[in-house]
């Protein structure tokens, strides 16, 4: 697979990322986002989030810290985004934790995410919150224990279903991608699965509803958090930006591991 074209594609473009995320990672996801080459916009009261869906190339909900304010604003941008064929990711943090976050996960579902990440735990219950049958929610589960629920959430909503771990898996019509960059260490830095979410609507906004260029950026992101491990997670947050912002061709395709198969 030739993939560095998409991550090359990407800074090229350099797209308009609407964000609507939690109040813990607002700082981080933007300078992801501008780090990978892509401009953020993070912005989300009620009365401008409609043009600031329309002017961007795609956008990006997470529901990590919610109020009715905040709710509000991401089904009006998840609606906007629907109506005006806008690619659009939902990272469901807390999935299954309260019924809170499962009547709006279920309200936005209802505008057709084009990507839904998250972790196992969090696909799973995704999954059981739009009635399809599956496993229980587990915090200690594997990535692969939610694959199966990946399939079925793509097979029921037609959303591409990423589920983060320390295997990454990418589930598309009759593809997976199964990505085994990153490093243990990024799982002590809050918020990192949340600035991978605004990444890839770096990607989306770039390459629109592309699998491939997709699991891309998942590798990128994990490649990048393996080369900027150092002394521990402090210095991880502030090299994972270095790399984002400098990793080049050669090192994307030496450390890249990926592969692919039909279901």
């Amino acid at each position: 697979m030739k993939l560095w074209k998409h991550i090359e594609h990407l800074r090229n473009t350099a797209p308009l990322v609407h964000n609507i995320t939690n109040f813990v990672v607002m700082n981080n996801s933007a300078n992801a986002l501008l780090a990978i080459g892509a401009s953020p916009i993070m912005a989300h009261a009620k009365e401008e989030v409609p043009e600031m869906v329309k002017i961007s190339n795609a956008l990006v909900i997470n529901i990590g810290t919610l109020d009715p304010t905040f709710i509000e604003g991401m089904l009006l941008a998840a609606k906007t985004a629907h109506e005006l064929g806008k690619p659009w990711i939902l990272d469901p943090v807390g999935a299954g934790v309260s019924h809170l976050r499962n009547s709006t996960i279920q309200k936005l579902l209802e505008y057709h995410p084009t990507v839904i990440r998250g972790n196992a735990s969090e696909v799973v219950a995704v999954s059981s919150a739009t009635g399809i049958k599956s496993k229980g929610v587990d915090s200690s589960m594997n990535s692969s224990d939610a694959v199966e629920s990946g399939k079925e959430l793509h097979k029921n909503l037609g959303t591409i279903v990423c589920i983060s771990g320390a295997t990454d898996y990418l589930i598309s019509k009759g593809q997976i991608f199964e990505i085994q960059n990153g490093d243990p260490m990024m799982t002590k830095v809050t918020g990192l699965g949340c600035s991978l979410s605004a990444v890839l609507g770096a990607v989306l906004g770039a390459s629109g509803a592309d699998p491939e260029a997709i699991a891309s950026v998942v590798a990128y992101f994990g490649i990048s958090g393996e080369l900027a491990k150092g002394l521990g997670p402090g210095s991880l947050q502030v090299q994972l930006l270095d790399h984002l912002y400098s990793i080049d061709q050669s090192t994307f395709e030496n450390r890249l591991k990926i592969c692919s198969y039909t279901w």
